[in-house]
């Protein structure tokens, strides 16, 4: 009976480089378990960067194409909505909960911008703003 289990040993490497391996292996996980690893978290910014010289810039009576050479692209243009562009941004600083939010519609007549409404929200606190 001793003699069968030391044929076997079980689930072991067979070779010098898997031995090596294996205890290469074991070795990272004890030092990444007993360190603390802190990891990093990235911030995540999602939508149009809008600073606040950018939507300083836009005012009544600017051209559709004026706007865009502005602030780029708007996230949201639909088609049913052709007089609306909408911009959103949000940051979510690393591992946290997202703390600022901004939306920007700008409001057309024709290709003229007639309204700006200028939504935000940092740490729960929400503002509206509207210009035109």
């Amino acid at each position: 009976m001793i003699a069968a289990s030391l044929d076997h040993p079980g689930p072991m490497p067979k070779s010098d480089s898997d031995m090596r391996h294996f205890i290469t292996v074991l070795l990272l996980l004890g030092i990444f378990s007993s360190s603390g690893c802190i990891l990093y978290e990235q911030d995540i910014e999602q939508g149009n960067v809008l600073t606040p010289e950018m939507i300083q810039q836009i005012k009544p009576g600017m051209t559709r194409k004026q706007v865009q050479l502005i602030l780029g692209t708007p996230l949201v243009a639909d088609v049913f909505h052709s007089k609306r562009w909408d911009y959103y941004y949000s940051l979510q600083p690393g591992g946290k909960d997202i703390t600022k939010k901004l939306q920007l519609t700008i409001l057309f007549e024709g290709d003229r911008v007639t309204e700006i409404i200028r939504r935000e929200n940092n740490d729960g606190d929400g503002k509206k703003n509207r210009s035109g």
